[in-house]
């Protein structure tokens, strides 16, 4: 069951993770978030790359700012958890490395 927050933004368990996303493309509202605020790229920037509309993407903002803490927090987790998995599983690059300088 797919709920319909407002034309631009929907919540569809098993798409995205259950995430709010742009409706119609698995985009979530996290990502336009860590797009448009962490990373720094313009709204303009966002549209023309992954075709959406501004519409699409200032709703996405609107959501974020309405639920701000519950995003911020889905992002802490997220980065958390890279971090780890980057701790505990080193990169195929690195594995080689050591492997040549090992050999």
């Amino acid at each position: 069951m797919t709920v319909v927050l407002d034309r631009h933004i929907e919540i569809t368990p098993g798409i995205a993770g259950g995430k709010p996303r742009i409706a119609g493309h698995r985009i979530t509202v996290q990502n336009i978030v860590i797009w448009h605020e962490r990373i720094g790229k313009s709204v303009d920037e966002i549209c023309s790359e992954y075709g959406l509309t501004l519409a699409d993407v200032y709703a996405a903002l609107a959501y974020y700012f309405d639920h701000k803490a519950e995003i911020d927090r889905s992002i802490e987790e997220h980065e958390d958890f890279v971090a780890e998995l980057r701790k505990r599983t080193p990169s195929v690059l690195e594995r080689k490395l050591k492997a040549h300088r090992d050999g």
